[in-house]
């Protein structure tokens, strides 16, 4: 761990994430200063194992929804930098043996190969699928339970007393600290290697048993399940029954009945997704995905009243391309073609509110082609914003190639180049 090379690299990629500041205050870019002049203090107590994590500090993230919020927990600068140096000798020592049906927080995995994964199991005929989660998990790891299984790869004391050390520096929060007698702190870059660790023995024991699953990082990096794939429902309560006793009783960990269940994978949010079909089992974006991403283009266009449209349109076109990125799976076309409807109405709603006065309304009219007695009869109708903005008058003075032209991006457009391409 304390090669150079390895301190190294781990000193960059903490600086390349900039995150936040712990509870000493210090940024990333004060790292560098501060490791000079103590790194020979610094480096002993990691040799003579004194060295003492500091607690983190507690933050909290609205859920997705915003259905209550999400503890996070950020390391000081410098036990992040610690943390990744140690994960990157760690990881080469665990990664391989981690099951091929694991994909959460695992470096050349990804969410959309867990995606493929689970459509190719349907198209086989195991259409029932066992979706599981784990409550709080990471606020509910045991630390001794964990420790022993890090403890069967890794003899140095040094190395697990440091990990331990992690694992106990607590929390602080409105100036106070509190013990962590369980669960990893999310946050650190530590803390996901950890979790896979302690879930391997349950893939190993799904593996066991011959079963078809994915174990993934859900939506937000600290949701954490997995879905299992069975031939019927009778199969699939039989194994929510025996895998639910087998988390409880040997991980301690609990399952989280409420968001749990077995049912047909196109009732089951599985990675923002929804698998439809059968034998020709296919992907599309469930529907919260797009909720969640109307919720979003709702805020930029309240942000957008008093602004620029090209600068809405700019920080709009940001947001559509990582979603679009993201669901390019997807072989449905009309729900990318709706959003693409919905998101103009809402700019041309913006334009509308932006004109005001009748006056105002009526010379932009004209200006975009409409005929006077048109434009005199569209600016007095007494209608809403949202109405004119879908109504034919403002859908001819500014059609699509208008937006094409201000740089918006079209989902339509993006998906059907995706689906050319595959």
């Amino acid at each position: 761990m304390l090669e150079k090379r390895n301190l190294g690299k781990a000193y960059k990629r903490v600086v390349s994430n900039n995150g936040s500041a712990g509870i000493d205050g210090m940024q990333v870019g004060e790292l560098a200063a501060y490791i000079r002049m103590n790194w020979t203090m610094l480096e002993q107590r990691l040799r003579n194992g004194s060295y003492e994590p500091q607690p983190v500090r507690r933050v909290e993230i609205p859920k997705p929804g915003g259905k209550g919020k999400r503890n996070l927990g950020i390391p000081i600068v410098l036990d992040r930098m610690i943390q990744q140096a140690l994960l990157q000798v760690l990881n080469p020592l665990f990664d391989p043996g981690f099951s091929e049906s694991s994909y959460g927080f695992r470096e050349g995995r990804s969410a959309h190969q867990a995606l493929l994964q689970a459509v190719e199991y349907v198209r086989a005929g195991k259409s029932w699928v066992v979706d599981i989660d784990l409550e709080k998990f990471f606020d509910r790891v045991n630390h001794d339970m964990l420790m022993a299984r890090v403890a069967r790869k890794v003899t140095d004391k040094r190395v697990l007393k440091l990990i331990r050390g992690f694992l106990n520096a607590g929390v602080m929060e409105n100036g106070l600290i509190s013990p962590s007698r369980e669960g990893t702190p999310q946050g650190g870059p530590l803390s996901p290697l950890l979790s896979n660790i302690m879930l391997d023995d349950l893939d190993k024991e799904l593996e066991k048993r011959e079963l078809s699953f994915c174990r993934y990082a859900g939506d937000s990096p600290t949701v954490v399940g997995g879905n299992i794939y069975v031939g019927s429902q009778k199969a699939g309560d039989r194994v929510k029954r025996s895998i639910t006793q087998f988390i409880t009783t040997k991980l301690k960990l609990k399952v989280n009945e409420e968001k749990s269940a077995v049912d047909r994978p196109e009732h089951r949010k599985f990675l923002g997704y929804t698998i439809t079909g059968r034998a020709k089992a296919s992907l599309k974006p469930a529907g919260q995905s797009i909720e969640r991403l109307k919720d979003k283009v709702r805020t930029i266009c309240q942000r957008g009243r008093g602004r620029n449209i090209r600068k809405v349109i700019a920080e709009l076109t940001r947001t559509l391309r990582g979603w679009v990125n993201y669901f390019k799976l997807s072989k449905g076309k009309m729900v990318f073609e709706e959003l693409d409807q919905w998101i103009r109405r809402k700019l041309r709603c913006i334009l509308w509110q932006q004109w005001k006065r009748p006056r105002t309304r009526y010379r932009y009219l004209v200006k975009l082609g409409l005929d006077e007695e048109r434009a005199r009869k569209s600016v007095g109708n007494g209608r809403g914003a949202w109405w004119n903005a879908g109504a034919s008058h403002m859908n001819q003075a500014i059609p699509v190639r208008i937006f094409e032209k201000l740089g918006l991006l079209s989902l339509y457009t993006r998906m059907l180049g995706f689906q050319s391409i595959s």
